[in-house]
């Protein structure tokens, strides 16, 4: 097939790598200029088998942090850490903090490298009636495939969600319009272990810590009127957060910014049609859940992936339905378990699975709490998010441990 990506992200990039080195003529438009700082520096252990299929895992290690795991701070004196290394031996322990800029360039070089076609503008698409074409301006500049029309359209534009908007696709929203700060600092104290994402919870929200070579990654996440009442600019409102928290100001009291303060308008909105007739949509086009947790690249990177396996298993229409459903349930199920950690339900079960073990003495010490650590880190690692059997776990724990009635949670987040 000759196959279009409108995108060179990290989405559209691993589509390009992939497709092509199924032999399929693939193109790949972008215009450029995104900014030096991008959110989505702290991957998850589930993408480390991508990375060694694609053989770049060493590039990604060059340029990173190994990551072990991640820490919260939901309440003062009450601290939660996941460790990768608790994972069955079959999935990798760690994962890595990555600087955006330096890894997006490792994904297009290895689409290159692949023999996909890298274009260097912006591509206009039109609709006739549920199909997607280029217009014949954007195939006459690219002066490709003699002018003809693709046979297939990938839109990896993120949140610009170009096949979406021009098909006036509807999306499910979720209940959150919270709105993102960050920069990137000297002088923050090391996190233990090295490389240990930290989240802290905050009166109005949440911070990020994302340890990279020779610098923190720092971030907010709150409700828009609590952040504007912190400051009139981003790198205002970033300091209030250090000032405000006292956790925070006693960590972050060497701490000075060496980078511009970047804003993201913080959504949760998955399409409700990611496919078409001749296209489809993965990454942020298709699909954004939340921040917490870091699943953006994963999301992306394994929509990529599913779609080149689904196209390679299926005739067209079958494999973009299988394409559909499965991302559908991907998102869904990352949602599910970002909302235990934005209602506190997470931190409850295991203050309350320790409660509960001290009833059951004739259970190893620290048996209930091992085994759920386990089974949340093999979900917030991505290899099991959407596994009915983990799933159904953590579900159960919550009905058998926290009962069914709901109740307002001390950890949860605002």
């Amino acid at each position: 097939m000759k196959i279009a990506i409108i995108g060179g992200g990290p989405s559209g990039s691993v589509c390009a790598t992939l497709l092509t080195q199924r032999g399929h003529e693939v193109a790949v438009f972008d215009e450029g200029g995104r900014p030096e700082h991008i959110a989505g520096e702290s991957l998850v252990p589930g993408l480390i088998p991508l990375f060694r299929r694609m053989g770049i895992e060493d590039q990604v290690a060059a340029i990173g942090v190994r990551k072990p795991g991640v820490t919260f701070f939901p309440a003062p004196g009450k601290e939660y850490a996941f460790s990768f290394s608790s994972l069955p031996r079959q999935f990798p322990p760690y994962a890595y903090n990555v600087p955006r800029p330096a890894f997006d360039r490792i994904l297009e070089a290895r689409a290159a490298r692949a023999g996909a076609l890298m274009i260097p503008q912006r591509a206009e698409l039109i609709a006739h009636g549920e199909k997607l074409q280029l217009s014949a301006e954007t195939l006459a500049s690219a002066g490709i495939w003699n002018g003809c029309q693709p046979d297939f359209i990938i839109d990896a534009s993120g949140r610009r969600r170009l096949a979406a908007r021009l098909l006036n696709i509807k999306a499910d929203v979720g209940p959150r319009r919270d709105v993102s700060h960050f920069a990137h600092y000297e002088g923050f104290d090391p996190e233990t272990p090295s490389g240990q994402v930290r989240i802290n919870r905050l009166a109005d929200g949440w911070s990020w810590r994302i340890p990279l070579q020779s610098k923190m990654s720092f971030g907010i996440v709150m409700d828009q009127k609590a952040a504007a009442s912190l400051g009139k600019t981003p790198a205002e409102r970033l300091e209030a957060a250090m000032r405000n928290d006292p956790l925070l100001s006693l960590e972050t009291r060497g701490a000075k910014r060496v980078s511009e303060a970047e804003t993201y308008a913080n959504y949760q909105l998955v399409s409700t049609q990611g496919v078409g007739e001749n296209w489809a949509s993965v990454g942020d086009a298709f699909g954004f859940v939340d921040p917490m947790l870091s699943p953006g690249m994963m999301l992306a990177l394994q929509s990529a992936e599913l779609l080149d396996k689904n196209l390679a298993s299926h005739p067209l229409g079958a494999a973009l339905e299988a394409y559909s459903t499965e991302m559908k349930g991907i998102l869904s199920a990352w949602r599910d378990l970002i909302d235990y950690f934005y209602d506190g339900r997470i931190f409850e079960l295991h203050d309350r699975g320790r409660e509960f073990q001290m009833k059951l003495p004739f259970l190893p010490l620290g048996f209930i709490e091992t085994f759920m650590s386990a089974n949340m880190s093999g979900m917030a690692s991505g290899f099991t998010t959407a596994d009915p059997w983990s799933r159904g776990v953590l579900k159960y724990a919550e009905r058998f441990v926290l009962g069914t009635t709901p109740f307002p949670s001390r950890y949860a987040i605002a």
